[in-house]
């Protein structure tokens, strides 16, 4: 299988001396193309440092990180906005749906800057809000307007699909039916896909788990049989 992802070595550092804050130290993995991957450990060990990294959000202090051919940790700021216009999508924890704007249109916006995008009408279809793409934000439910969120992120058709805490705000049901889309999205697209969670349960779903501590990787787990997204609801 080939590597989406390939670190070695990664470190980022915030500040300088005795107030240094070490975010990632000696981080080395490779993640493959496809791969639905969960990133847990307690907060501040580094996940949303290295998803931010990955997705070009932000410049590693020192190591190397590859994506496919591309050197990410050469590349300028402008590179760095084409490859995340070009093949990342991001789903966040909170929403950040524009309310004047229908479902939708706020889908419908991402597509201005995507070579190959999907409508927002077949976006909102996977993500089973047909029905409700003509309501805006403030007419939605917080597990709708996250599935909105999804549908926004993968109209682009991205290779990487990026997601901070995506159930962090929803109860156990409405966080199942987001996990549900986003598992049968990298099913159908083989979107490389990285959720971090701090659900031992939502981890099951991972085909591999990274277990982070201390801005490092202290564990790397298999599953053999990864769970279905409404297995997780009792």
């Amino acid at each position: 299988m080939t590597a989406s992802f390939s670190l070695r070595g990664v470190n980022k550092q915030y500040g300088k001396g005795a107030t240094a804050v070490h975010a990632l130290s000696d981080v080395s993995v490779d993640i493959q193309d496809g791969e639905l991957l969960m990133l847990v450990g307690p907060s501040g060990s580094g996940k949303s440092t290295l998803l931010n990294i990955l997705g070009g959000l932000d410049h590693a202090t020192s190591g190397e990180v590859r994506f496919r051919d591309a050197l990410l940790t050469a590349m300028s700021d402008r590179d760095l906005t084409a490859y995340r216009r070009r093949h990342v999508g991001f789903i966040f924890q909170f929403y950040n749906l524009i309310p004047s704007l229908t479902a939708h249109e706020n889908v419908d916006l991402v597509r201005e800057i995507a070579d190959n995008p999907l409508s927002a009408a077949d976006a909102l279809a996977l993500v089973g809000l047909t029905g409700r793409m003509d309501h805006f934000p403030a007419q939605l439910s917080g597990g709708e307007q996250q599935r909105v969120a999804v549908a926004r992120a993968i109209a682009k058709r991205p290779a990487i699909l990026l997601c901070d805490e995506p159930t962090g705000a929803l109860d156990l049901q409405t966080g199942a039916q987001v996990l549900e889309a986003l598992s049968e999205i990298n099913r159908l697209y083989k979107s490389t896909t990285l959720i971090i969670t701090h659900n031992a349960d939502i981890a099951r779903m991972g085909a591999r788990v990274v277990r982070f501590a201390d801005g490092r990787v202290r564990e790397i787990e298999t599953n053999a049989t990864p769970a279905k997204p409404f297995e997780l609801v009792w």
